[in-house]
């Protein structure tokens, strides 16, 4: 079952498959996944995972599963300690539309992003890049603090 909101087109008809919810709830309550990745599938018109990675992943390997050539939603569980010395964990929502991939692709998900990240709820900052030095494991260290 996927959630729809407005009429048949392409910018407003974008759902989100309910296995996209349920697998961010595993992550921001019970931590099973490091990372998940979302695609768009044009045909079902919804947001469906892609891929997840497990807690012992690293932030490496987070980044080496975002296609070079097309855009993704991503949302990554991010560990640190504070100066204070107390372990935090925020949970980003990474934009990635890499300034190579086709413009239909940029336009079909820069129309979606808001209408998904709706649905996912206690994320705590967002990130919009084009290149991966602007998702950077600083930029979320500096974000986070």
């Amino acid at each position: 079952m996927a959630f729809r909101v407005g009429g048949g087109n392409a910018s407003s008809g974008m759902g989100v498959a309910e296995h996209s919810v349920s697998t961010y709830l595993e992550l921001q309550r019970k931590k099973v996944h490091r990372y998940i990745i979302f695609k768009i599938d044009e045909k079902k018109k919804e947001v469906v995972v892609e891929k997840t990675g497990g807690p012992a992943e690293s932030y490496d390997d987070f980044t080496a599963s975002l296609p070079e050539n097309d855009c993704r939603y991503a949302v990554y569980d991010f560990d640190f300690v504070t100066s204070e010395n107390c372990q935090k964990s925020k949970i980003f929502f990474i934009a990635w539309s890499p300034s190579v991939s086709r413009i239909r692709a940029k336009m079909l998900y820069a129309t979606s992003k808001d209408r998904f990240r709706r649905e996912l709820e206690g994320i705590h900052y967002e990130i919009q890049a084009t290149d991966p030095t602007e998702m950077d494991l600083e930029v979320l260290r500096d974000r986070a603090n």
